[in-house]
């Protein structure tokens, strides 16, 4: 297909993720400006499952095939050679429209080392300038300049009044760890400690606040993708994008399939790669990457850089299961959309430096028992995307590399030996009907049973980031600081696989970070 008018835009953004649905919306508001989004998925927003939070927690296994791009990680060897999802949503929204709706900022300890790295654009004072624009909270906090209360992102703290069994967990927490409780950990005075209350993505009346609602509603553009008043917006759904297209080494389009169709695009300015865990592979089947691995797979070299898809990170997770009184159990209802039964940032065990994330604990009432989600957030581990085919509909070798470093499985271990046995017996001393099941407090004593529990009971995170990491080629680096891929012209990754640093939390607000930097730094 050749140019034309009719298929040529400013700017081309695949993916409605966090990252793509803030570009396309931000880069529109100047109605000079035209963008063409690709999306695989459709606009599920109005869907039960997708637009009632209640949902949240099991969307996955109750709605795999519906909602989520099929796929599987390679079986890892740490883990006793157990395989994964290698997933994220494939419907408007991307991620944002499928994950457990938790509202976590990096912390200015992270955003420092961004800082460090790639310069005062992504310090942690620019952050929470970004953060301010985006958001609208509802909720309570000790800064209330630190928050924004007229941004697209609804942003709800719930619940209003926290139940018993929260209270008596956090209570248990503030006693095992000597931490106090905090009132909002996004606060940067307050990044460490126990609190009653999660930061959902939701609207007040418990509604997902996803990117699409957020940024891709209805007076943005109609149901079926186009921009209105003026805007030069078109969302093309069910539209997988296949390959970059290059002049030379100038991005100048998107081959894409749509309804069975091979078709072309191009963009006078930008090619803007939002795809969350596809882009690493958008840009091998482009020919940016390793150039043996691409060239062993029939992929003409564009650029040869080898960090591209290396440096794959995912945060650990892992669970203690507890009983609970009964009688407390009926009070979980008056808010049924908080979600969450209270939670806690804190320190990793081994590191010493008690001002750090280094652990994520969130409560999680289900099938009649009380579940600490456990996840560890400095892993050292890390994997790698390899791409096998030329053919675009072939996922990509995903290896995660879980427990691969062996400093992981230590830190995860000490975390159940310190703060889990700890959290056990004051739980139980506050209530006697709370007690620790799964694992035992004897099975955390023994080292082995420990251990085979923790890779047995191992679980996986939508956490997936840095496969192409924002840094100097030198360093790793597959993108430059705002965005652009190095060795080519008018590329732009911006997602979070480009996170530098792991993040101390869930990833989908530094996804928005990202967009919302990017965006800006185009518009300017």
């Amino acid at each position: 297909m050749k140019k034309s008018s009719s298929n040529t835009f400013d700017y081309i953004v695949v993916g409605t993720g966090p990252a793509g649905a803030v570009l396309a919306k931000t880069l529109t508001d100047d109605k000079k400006t035209s963008v063409l989004v690709l999306e695989a998925g459709e606009n599920n927003d109005k869907d039960k499952p997708i637009s009632d939070s209640r949902y949240a927690p099991e969307l996955e296994e109750q709605f795999f095939a519906k909602y989520f791009w099929q796929g599987e990680g390679v079986t890892q060897p740490g883990v006793d050679n157990r395989s994964f999802e290698w997933t994220t949503g494939r419907l408007s929204g991307g991620g944002s429209s499928i994950n457990g709706e938790q509202y976590v900022r990096p912390t200015p300890s992270v955003l420092r080392d961004w800082e460090m790295l790639l310069g005062p654009l992504w310090s942690p004072e620019q952050a929470i300038q970004t953060f301010k624009q985006l958001e609208n909270f509802h909720g309570k906090t000790k800064s209330p300049e630190i928050h924004g209360y007229n941004g697209r992102l609804n942003i709800r703290q719930a619940p209003q009044n926290p139940p018993k069994m929260t209270k008596k967990l956090v209570s248990a927490m503030e006693q095992a760890t000597g931490f106090n409780k905090i009132l909002d950990y996004n606060d940067p005075l307050t990044p460490i400690g126990p609190f009653t209350r999660w930061q959902l993505f939701q609207k007040n009346n418990g509604k997902r606040e996803s990117s699409s609602t957020a940024f891709l509603s209805s007076d943005i553009m109609t149901p079926d993708g186009f921009g209105v008043n003026g805007r030069k917006l078109q969302v093309l759904y069910k539209t997988t994008a296949l390959r970059i297209l290059f002049d030379r080494r100038t991005a100048i389009g998107m081959e894409f399939l749509m309804e069975g169709k091979k078709i072309r695009a191009f963009a006078r300015k930008k090619v803007i790669i939002s795809a969350g865990i596809n882009s690493a592979q958008l840009l091998m089947l482009s020919g940016i990457g390793p150039a043996n691995d691409l060239t062993n797979v029939g992929i003409p070299v564009i650029f040869d850089n080898p960090n591209v898809g290396e440096f794959l990170t995912n945060h650990t997770l892992n669970t203690a299961t507890f009983t609970v009184n009964k009688r407390d159990i009926t009070e979980l209802q008056n808010d049924p959309f908080s979600l969450y039964t209270g939670g806690a940032f804190l320190p990793n065990p081994l590191s010493g430096n008690t001002n750090r994330r280094g652990v994520q604990l969130v409560g999680i009432f289900s099938e009649e028992n009380l579940t600490i989600a456990i996840l560890f957030l400095q892993p050292r581990s890390r994997g790698r995307i390899e791409i096998q085919s030329n053919d675009p509909l072939k996922i990509v070798l995903a290896d995660e590399g879980f427990l691969d470093n062996e400093y992981d499985l230590e830190a995860i271990k000490t975390i159940y030996k310190t703060y889990i046995k700890a959290i056990a017996e004051r739980l139980s001393s506050i209530d006697p009907n709370y007690k620790l099941i799964n694992p035992t407090p004897e099975i955390i004593e023994k080292e082995d049973e420990l251990e085979e529990f923790i890779k047995e009971n191992f679980g996986h995170n939508h956490h997936q980031q840095s496969s192409l990491r924002m840094a100097p080629l030198h360093q790793g680096g597959v993108v430059d600081r705002f965005g652009n891929v190095h060795g080519v012209d008018n590329l732009i990754v911006a997602d979070a696989s480009i996170i530098p640093f792991t993040v101390d939390g869930n990833t989908s607000a530094a996804a928005y970070l990202i967009g919302y930097t990017i965006a800006q730094q185009l518009i300017q």
